[in-house]
């Protein structure tokens, strides 16, 4: 990765240019980067960030000139001090919501709304399992089904992210590195297991999913952060009691205007309630953008971490 100057064109029709003033750091990154999710080189990385408009193309009337923006599934290209957008990818932010809280919970955010809300509904009264508790994800999806009234267990790889977790709405953590994931699972649930997964470790944690659901249970597999899951026989899922497993994307639940518009905006109503902050534990110059991207994958960061160009 290189930070390099580059001519920005005026903006097309439909499209704004944004100032930027933070960008927000995201797994999805790093496979960009690393030819997990191709892209077409040379490109930009980042689907992420906030920013002011400075200028509108033509035909955009859904912003003006001045407004406070955010974005939270591209189009890929965020690390940059300034850029131009489509304007339907934006959406305005309110003034109670800060710059780097904007920046950082766009695409986890509304990640964890359609996780939650959309590829299962997760309701009051229910037990659910959240890998990766104390990451960006993990630490928004916590509060945010323990607002829904949920009982959620997370698990997390090391012992100095269990407070972390506990900190952020999970009545149970499990560190993976010390307990077994299954057993303490099944101890905590009666034996019966959980309707739901949220797995975004991906490989690493694929079986241990699946034995921790209760019969007719489904795995939400959203990510990849140990590797993908590969060579996987549908028999397993019958053996183990007819389970169900989904692999969403953001876009596909975000793919029209209403539905970007409803989930950006319960979003936005749950950080504004308090419900469900963002902890912003990390900051980078976008110069140290390298380094950034390894200590996200070397686990050294904690909830959201933010560039700023």
């Amino acid at each position: 990765m290189q930070l390099v100057n580059v001519d920005l064109p005026k903006p097309g029709a439909n499209e704004v240019r944004i100032r930027q003033t933070a960008i927000g750091l995201n797994f999805i990154d790093t496979y960009h980067r690393s030819g997990l999710y191709p892209v077409k080189l040379p490109s930009g990385l980042g689907q992420e960030a906030a920013g002011v408009v400075e200028e509108l193309g033509q035909g955009v009337t859904s912003v003006k000139l001045g407004d406070r923006v955010a974005y939270g599934n591209g189009p890929i290209g965020a690390y940059a001090q300034a850029r131009n957008i489509p304007a339907s990818s934006v959406v305005k932010v309110p003034d109670s919501i800060g710059d780097e809280t904007a920046a950082g919970m766009m695409l986890k955010g509304m990640t964890v709304r359609y996780l939650l809300r959309a590829s299962y509904k997760v309701k009051a009264g229910e037990t659910i399992l959240l890998h990766a508790a104390a990451g960006g994800v993990g630490m928004i999806a916590s509060q945010w089904a323990k607002a829904l009234g949920a009982t959620v267990i997370g698990t997390v790889g090391s012992g100095s992210k269990v407070n972390i977790a506990k900190a952020h709405g999970c009545a149970h953590v499990i560190n993976s590195s010390t307990e077994n994931v299954v057993a303490r699972v099944k101890e905590l649930t009666g034996g019966k297991g959980v309707p739901v997964v949220y797995d975004g470790v991906g490989q690493a944690t694929f079986l241990t999913s699946l034995d921790c659901l209760s019969p007719r249970g489904l795995l939400v597999s959203f990510g990849n952060a140990s590797g993908p899951v590969e060579g996987v026989s549908l028999g397993i899922l019958a053996s183990k009691g007819s389970l169900y497993v989904t692999r969403p994307t953001l876009g596909t639940f975000i793919s029209n205007a209403a539905d970007m518009a409803e989930t950006a905006n319960d979003l936005i109503d749950m950080v504004q309630s308090g419900k469900v902050k963002i902890p912003v534990n990390q900051r980078y110059a976008l110069a140290d953008v390298v380094r950034a991207h390894r200590d996200l994958e070397t686990r050294k960061t904690t909830g959201t971490t933010v560039i700023i160009p």
